[in-house]
């Protein structure tokens, strides 16, 4: 999950849990805004930790690479 979607989550959770008063029989809409935003927390974590071990390339390359810049002279 990227952290983009994490925060997405933890957005529609909040606009479930707080923001939405209708009621559907059987379903509580607050209690599945809490699930998304602890789904959407705990995604948001797990990206972050593998961002910062540096486990974001699959195949461990560095992000940025040095390459040679050749000009022609005029």
């Amino acid at each position: 999950m990227s952290i983009g979607a994490s925060i997405a989550l933890i957005a529609v959770g909040a606009i479930l849990a707080f923001a939405i008063d209708t009621s559907i029989e059987g379903i509580e809409i607050s209690t599945i805004g809490l699930i998304l935003m602890v789904a959407g927390v705990i995604g948001l974590v797990i990206s972050l930790i593998m961002l910062a071990s540096g486990r974001g390339d699959p195949e461990g390359r560095p992000v940025a690479r040095r390459r040679r810049v050749y000009r022609d002279e005029p």
